[in-house]
C-alpha cells in the first residue's frame, strides 16, 4: 500500500511519455540522457532507506496488546554475512503475526500486513549485500521471544540496514 505503490505509480507516469516518444528521444544525445535519468529515478527515491515504511509500521504495532505470540527472534548483533537470512527470518515470522491478527481481528492488522508486504517486496526486488554463510542459523534455531522483544530486535536490524 505504501512504498511499492509509490514506485509503481512513478514508473507508470514515466512509462507513458517515454513509450510514445522513445524513438524521438533515442535519436539525440540529450534524449538518451533524459531516458537514463528517468529510468534511474525510481531506484533512488531521494536516497532514503528502503525500510523506512516498515520501520514506521513497526512503531505503530509495537505496543499492540492483541498480539500475543512467541516468535523466533534473530540476534540483532549477528554478523554481516548472515544479514539476508536474518531479514528473511523476521519477515517469515511476520507472516505468523499476520495470521494471529486475522484470527484475533487485531486493531493494527493493516499495519501488520503493510510490514509483511513491503518487506517481502523489498527482499525480492533488492538482494541484500550479504551472501549466506554455512555458519548462519536457520530461523527455527533462534530463541523464541515474546512479541515486544521480537519487534525490538527487528527494529534494531532494520536500523542497522539503513545506516
Amino acid at each position: 500500500q505504501k512504498t511499492h505503490l509509490k514506485s509503481i505509480c512513478l514508473q507508470y507516469q514515466l512509462y507513458l511519455p517515454l513509450n510514445s516518444h522513445f524513438f524521438c528521444l533515442s535519436k539525440n544525445e540529450m534524449g538518451l540522457i533524459i531516458f537514463f535519468l528517468c529510468a534511474y529515478v525510481p531506484k533512488t527515491v531521494a536516497g532514503h532507506c528502503r525500510w523506512a515504511e516498515v520501520l514506521k509500521d513497526l512503531e505503530q504495532i509495537r505496543t499492540d496488546k492483541d498480539i500475543d505470540v512467541s516468535l523466533y527472534t534473530a540476534n540483532a548483533d549477528a554478523g554481516v554475512k548472515c544479514q539476508e537470512p536474518i531479514m528473511r527470518c523476521f519477515f517469515l515470522e511476520m507472516n505468523v503475526v499476520v495470521q494471529e491478527c486475522r484470527i484475533k481481528k487485531c486493531s493494527k492488522t493493516q499495519d501488520v500486513l503493510n510490514i509483511w508486504k513491503n518487506g517481502n517486496t523489498s527482499l525480492q526486488n533488492n538482494k541484500l549485500s550479504s551472501t549466506p554463510s554455512a555458519k548462519c542459523k536457520e530461523c527455527e534455531e533462534y530463541e523464541e521471544k515474546n512479541f515486544t522483544e521480537f519487534i525490538h530486535s527487528f527494529v534494531k536490524v532494520l536500523q542497522k540496514e539503513c545506516k
